[in-house]
């Protein structure tokens, strides 16, 4: 036991130190979370959250992993010595190299909400899950509960470090579908862009791009899907998820 805590209460280095307060600052500007929220998170106290990014006390191996576990991403940067998780608990690069420890947090349900591509003033709504596939090593979503059952899909998630923004891909028969969300709020929310193919009629096929937002089932009272029309119940309540995606400059849509 006392070997444990001497492992756990070891102090990083100031380059270390450095490293992870400058990450921890990104991840609370990029989510929009404040360092009270973190604090209650990681289960630290308001004061030694402040003291270890203002540089005024080094971090200690045990205050990381806290802030880890909560922010759900690796902080170390430099050669710390831990046990590495086994080969198949561990993504490949091309989706970001994860950990299915360090990306439990993005295991849920969601209700998916997209602007109607039929009908402009409608609200598209259907559920995606989530959860980590031991067959490919990775995080997949599935989408279900859609009207347009034929379209729904199956991809893979790519969480890297480096954009801190997360990927759901969908590569079939050499089609590509690409919805990039932002890491989730404090209550669970992601919000992004859809890339994707609008169907026309017939056989035709128009490149679309719209807002997305992903809302854990939770979090709403009575979730609803399909086609979510102004007299709906939901229909504001969802209509609020998706103009905070642009609002507050979660994505932006430019044109010439």
């Amino acid at each position: 036991m006392q070997t444990q805590d001497k492992f756990t209460d070891k102090q990083l280095s100031d380059e270390q130190s450095r490293e992870i307060a400058e990450t921890i600052r990104e991840e609370l500007a990029r989510r929009r979370i404040s360092r009270q929220a973190l604090a209650e998170q990681a289960k630290l106290s308001l004061s030694t959250l402040e003291k270890v990014l203002g540089g005024r006390r080094p971090f200690t191996l045990a205050t990381t992993v806290r802030l880890e576990q909560a922010l759900g991403v690796s902080l170390r940067k430099s050669a710390v010595v831990v046990t590495p998780p086994a080969a198949n608990d561990v993504a490949p690069d091309s989706l970001g190299s994860y950990a299915h420890r360090a990306v439990t947090w993005l295991e849920d349900v969601y209700i998916t909400l997209r602007p109607s591509f039929g009908d402009k003033d409608a609200i598209f709504a259907y559920r995606t899950e989530i959860v980590w596939e031991p067959k490919v090593s990775a995080l997949v979503f599935r989408e279900g509960e859609r009207t347009d059952a034929a379209y729904e899909h199956t991809g893979e998630v790519a969480v890297p470090h480096q954009s801190g923004f997360i990927y759901l891909v969908i590569i079939k028969h050499g089609q590509h579908r690409v919805i990039t969300v932002s890491r989730p709020t404090v209550a669970g929310e992601m919000y992004g862009i859809i890339s994707t193919l609008r169907a026309g009629p017939g056989s035709q096929l128009t490149p679309i791009a719209a807002p997305i937002a992903y809302v854990p089932a939770r979090n709403i009272s009575d979730p609803s899907v399909g086609r979510v029309t102004s007299d709906h119940a939901n229909y504001k309540l969802y209509r609020d998820h998706l103009r905070r995606t642009v609002d507050e400059s979660f994505a932006l849509f430019l044109t010439a």
